[in-house]
């Protein structure tokens, strides 16, 4: 998704001042531990001359024989050891003077190898989601506030042959299962049903619980999906759109789609979904989608190669029950 450069540069600052308070927080603990742990300094001070003289040999001396480079090492671990036992004999943890980081992978500044961290893409997608009012829609609607109370447990639907409760149970259950074993397995959804049943609460709930887990999820209404495809498609000008945006889409670790049938489907539109569809299976990148339209109604809205890929590589699960806003807003 596309942020701006002020925002990107509002990032990196937040990692500038992550690193200054993780830094501000060691220096207290040696100037704590130096105080109380006599001896510990003079081990710190002789692991630091170690390393700077080694560094130092290796500059002037790039071809320094295994004999040396083991001997550096052999004394460092034995410093460290004696760092280690000083610190935990005195009720430390080991790696008490060991830099700190919020984020080891990257060690707080968002690049790994020169490839975005995942927790910079976490950054991006929290200010997305501020900036769209989603980031409270989920502290709203997620897992914990979910309540089986608004469904039917009298009427078995025939289809189904569940009562709208105990459908709903089940579907949540599924989804409890799809977060925990998000990682391990590749799996697609569709939610449907008619207007008003859980179908966006459903997967809000997903979103909550994955990005709580620092995955990557991209949260669209299809009519926003076509609208960022179409404008990266013809070039219009537009500051939050561009090639990146597509791939950062694509790229995404689940995307979620509401209200798929909602958009004006024409050849266009049909072979960005088709395309999409066929890119993120290919990846194995999940697609969640929720939509109004019935099993018949998606057959006859989409083209039968896109249908196809529907049934191939999506779970669908049906939702029943009366309209829930309708019933929120009588109680």
């Amino acid at each position: 998704m596309g942020i701006s450069n002020a925002q990107y540069m509002d990032i990196m600052y937040q990692y500038d001042q992550i690193r200054l308070k993780n830094h501000r927080i060691l220096e207290e603990r040696r100037a704590m531990v130096y105080e109380k742990i006599p001896g510990i300094q003079t081990v710190q001070e002789q692991i630091i001359q170690l390393s700077a003289d080694y560094a130092r040999s290796r500059l002037f001396n790039p071809d320094m024989d295994g004999g040396e480079n083991s001997s550096y090492t052999s004394k460092k671990k034995q410093l460290q050891e004696k760092k280690y036992k000083l610190l935990t004999d005195n009720g430390y943890p080991a790696d008490y003077l060991s830099p700190i980081y919020d984020c080891p992978y990257c060690k707080d500044t968002g690049y790994t190898n020169n490839t975005p961290c995942k927790c910079l893409k976490q950054r991006k997608i929290a200010l997305l989601y501020e900036s769209s009012n989603l980031m409270d829609i989920l502290e709203l609607e997620n897992f914990n506030t979910f309540s089986e109370k608004f469904y039917d447990n009298t009427n078995v639907n025939t289809n189904l042959s569940l009562t709208p409760r105990q459908n709903i149970i089940k579907i949540k259950n599924v989804c409890l299962e799809y977060v925990e074993h998000f990682d391990e397995t590749y799996s697609n959804i569709v939610f449907y049903g008619s207007t008003g049943v859980g179908k966006t609460f459903m997967t809000h709930c997903i979103a909550k619980a994955l990005l709580d887990t620092s995955h990557t999820v991209v949260y669209l209404t299809s009519q926003q999906l076509f609208d960022i495809l179409e404008k990266n498609k013809f070039g219009r000008n537009d500051e939050n759109t561009s090639d990146g945006q597509v791939s950062y889409i694509l790229d995404s670790e689940l995307l979620i789609i509401d209200d798929l049938g909602t958009e004006l489907v024409n050849s266009f539109t049909s072979s960005q979904l088709y395309n999409f569809i066929e890119e993120r299976h290919l990846n194995k990148r999940p697609v969640i989608i929720s939509t109004n339209l019935s099993f018949t109604e998606l057959r006859n809205r989409y083209s039968e190669r896109i249908f196809s890929r529907f049934t191939g590589y999506y779970n669908f699960y049906m939702i029943v029950g009366d309209d829930i806003r309708t019933k929120i807003a009588i109680s």
